[in-house]
């Protein structure tokens, strides 16, 4: 146990909190997952215990906090398919909020001083202004980002009550995998552009589907941006040292400053793999907005954030390595 006291990853199993209880491991702590591996996989818990369970069993999740002595809970746990949000509100109601009233109560009961939550971008929903900064208002037009708001507000009123220091982040397009190849993206089902486009080119589906060609944008598609999962885990980290130094509550975006069109992800991926994506065209999502960029400056300014593998060309290569693609194409041509 570090002086600072033990920390808490929840939905540690899953693609993010996974790459955060590596990254932990990494600077000498030992992670608590907490998951009830619903869409986590048990094979990335690693570096740490498993308490397996459901978020909103309270007193379970009391219990296991006060067992290993967690002072800092990091709260990736989440359900977080925008679409299967509109068509099923009340699973995103109950577990992302209900998840999240369960544990601040048991953060509370438990005496967790540190509270590092994983936010969204979807909060900002169409904004006004690019790029988004913090100060931009918060207006979700899906059930998730609503969700993703609520616990934000939820957060902050128990915060203060609780005495409990936070950091709240807000996340944009998170990509790639650590470069070590100990982890991959694995989601169930996958809904992410750039593992789908390189599933694609690699014949594990027929097609891509674009949705939208008709933007406002240079080529037509959506400009998203994209940050490579271990700087984000990095800015996590840069959170986690922000609330231990006692230098107050944080809320700022995690993202690249930069972004990227849909067809320039297809692009990246035919130009780093060598083999051809097949595209489809359709009509826009609803709500979609056209570009989505985050000002990260707040962040370089408050937490020294700097992303250094956030280019689309390092994201694309990272996420073909972990999916055997570049090896795999390296010993056909030897």
């Amino acid at each position: 146990m570090t002086s600072l006291g033990n920390i808490c990853v929840t939905g540690g199993a899953g693609y993010i909190g996974s790459h955060a209880c590596y990254a932990l491991a990494r600077e000498g702590r030992v992670p608590l997952v907490v998951d009830n591996l619903s869409t986590g996989n048990r094979s990335a818990i690693r570096w740490g215990p498993l308490a397996e369970l459901d978020l909103r069993d309270t007193a379970q999740l009391t219990d296991a906090l006060v067992a290993h002595e967690v002072s800092t809970v990091m709260h990736f746990a989440a359900s977080a398919y925008v679409g299967e949000s509109v068509s099923d509100p009340m699973k995103y109601y109950d577990n992302n909020v209900g998840g999240m009233l369960s544990l601040l109560r048991a953060c509370e009961g438990a005496g967790v001083q540190r509270f590092v939550l994983s936010s969204s971008c979807a909060t900002y929903g169409i904004p006004d202004a690019i790029p988004v900064k913090e100060s931009t208002a918060q207006r979700p037009i899906n059930p998730y980002g609503e969700s993703k708001l609520i616990c934000e507000r939820m957060l902050r009123d128990v915060a203060q009550q609780a005495g409990m220091s936070f950091a709240i982040l807000r996340y944009f397009n998170v990509a790639g995998a650590d470069a070590s190849g100990a982890l991959a993206e694995d989601h169930d089902p996958e809904t992410h552009l750039v593992p789908l486009t390189l599933f694609t080119a690699a014949g594990r589906r027929d097609l891509l589907t674009l949705f939208g060609a008709d933007y406002d944008t240079p080529d037509g598609t959506c400009i998203r941006d994209y940050i490579h999962v271990s700087d984000l885990v990095q800015g996590h980290l840069q959170a986690l040292g922000y609330l231990e130094a006692r230098k107050g509550n944080l809320t700022v975006n995690l993202g690249s400053g930069r972004g990227v069109s849909n067809l320039e992800i297809v692009q990246t991926v035919e130009r780093i793999t060598q083999c051809h994506v097949i595209t489809r065209m359709t009509e826009r999502r609803a709500g979609d907005p056209p570009v989505l960029v985050a000002d990260t400056s707040f962040a370089r300014q408050t937490l020294g954030f700097d992303p250094q593998r956030s280019d689309i060309d390092t994201i694309v290569t990272d996420a073909a390595r972990s999916f055997g693609m570049l090896e795999v194409k390296d010993a056909e041509s030897a």
